[in-house]
């Protein structure tokens, strides 16, 4: 499942102007940054290492200056923004959920260069909504130092765990989280006892001394404290 996606239109290399375009954008972020921060963020990290040093230095500027409501002087990174998509080579980027939940990043790197993806994908986070747009900026701010690609670390490290979410615990992590502690049953909104019994309930179970198994339980112990920690913050 397509969980967020943006389209852009790029000049080729031998152009004598360069030049880049957004076309169509599906970016949730609610809550911020959302999938839509998520894959702006993946494509300034997948893209971003092959920058240099000046271009990585105006990518972050033009950041802080959409984050501020700032008109936007042209060129940027040597490209000029325009709505004109004719001649431009068109490419797409897309966040999916994968066969077991986790989410994939799909990114075309077939056409465009680097400054042209990072470009785009900054632009694209100038344009969400007010009460939103710091979060996702800061998500590509974040993605272009990252320096280790698009992957499971950054959406870890992204949404503050050790590992990464679930399309589900993205989604409604409140709800993830009752269901990691089993909690669901439960007829009133659990009280900080009811979390902490609870978390100590199925931490017993999830370790390899009371039979669960070794190779899942490092995992799985990180999810109970994943869920504590999210249910203890709204209780």
């Amino acid at each position: 499942m397509i969980l967020a996606e943006f389209e852009s239109f790029y000049s080729r290399p031998v152009a004598p102007t360069r030049r880049v375009a957004l076309g169509w954008v599906d970016l949730p972020t609610d809550p911020a940054p959302g999938y839509g921060g998520i894959l702006l963020a993946g494509v300034a990290a997948e893209f971003g290492p092959g920058l240099d040093d000046d271009f990585t230095t105006d990518a972050q500027r033009l950041i802080t200056e959409l984050g501020r409501g700032r008109r936007i002087a042209q060129p940027r990174l040597r490209h000029r923004l325009q709505d004109d998509r004719i001649g431009l080579q068109r490419c797409v980027h897309r966040l999916r959920s994968g066969a077991y939940g986790e989410l994939v990043f799909e990114l075309n790197g077939e056409v465009g260069t680097p400054a042209q993806h990072v470009l785009c994908a900054v632009y694209a986070a100038g344009r969400a909504a007010p009460s939103v747009r710091h979060a996702v900026l800061s998500a590509v701010r974040t993605g272009l130092g990252w320096g280790g690609g698009a992957g499971p670390a950054l959406v870890a490290h992204l949404s503050g765990r050790s590992s990464g979410l679930s399309v589900e615990a993205l989604r409604d992590p409140v709800a993830w989280a009752l269901g990691v502690l089993d909690l669901r049953s439960v007829p009133a909104v659990p009280t900080r006892r009811d979390v902490q019994r609870a978390f100590r309930d199925r931490l017993r179970e999830a370790h390899p001394d009371h039979g669960a198994n070794e190779g899942t339980a490092a995992e799985r112990i990180s999810e109970l404290s994943e869920a504590r920690r999210i249910l203890l913050g709204t209780a």
